[in-house]
């Protein structure tokens, strides 16, 4: 099932599918901060770009916004890719007045557990270079751990989400 997910809403913010209309916002939060990490992002990423990208969501690529909690205002955008069998890549990116406050690491969250809810027994990765400390933060904070192997793309090292043990002994 490759289907966008349904529409969630978390304390800080609400993801939906990327709509045509998203299309000005989606290019005004994508800079070259963003393309320079994102290999499949051209530089500069216009309107067309954007309207390109979400007229192309769906199937195997699904792209979601992240919206403020009123729904509003476009912060963030986080893509699920199928990848082989029951296995997908999450992949995000989010507005330079967004970043660092928590939003984008609620975002993934809910992404992360809606997947595991609706596609029991699937697998989830991402990419990250080594260099990029603060997604790789974010990830460890959801769940991801270091797989020790490299990525598909250049540069980039391959992470798997762990389910968090139902219990935990905090003394031995």
């Amino acid at each position: 099932m490759t289907d966008t997910l349904l529409a969630l809403s978390t304390d800080h913010c609400r993801i939906t599918p990327l709509y045509a209309d998203d299309a000005r916002a989606l290019s005004m939060i994508t800079d070259e901060t963003v393309t320079s990490q994102v290999h499949f992002l051209p530089a500069p990423f216009t309107e067309s770009d954007a309207r390109a990208l979400i007229a192309g969501s769906g199937g195997g690529d699904v792209f979601h916004a992240v919206r403020d909690a009123r729904g509003l205002d476009l912060n963030g955008v986080i893509g699920v890719h199928r990848r082989r069998g029951h296995e997908y890549e999450i992949g995000y990116w989010f507005a330079a007045r967004a970043r660092g406050r928590g939003i984008a690491t609620e975002a993934v969250r809910a992404v992360v557990d809606a997947l595991v809810s609706t596609r029991p027994g699937c697998s989830i990765v991402a990419e990250c270079h080594p260099d990029n400390d603060r997604s790789r933060a974010l990830l460890r904070r959801v769940g991801f751990v270091s797989t020790g192997l490299a990525g598909r793309r250049p540069g980039r090292m391959l992470l798997s989400w762990r389910a968090a043990p139902a219990y935990r002994i905090d003394v031995c």
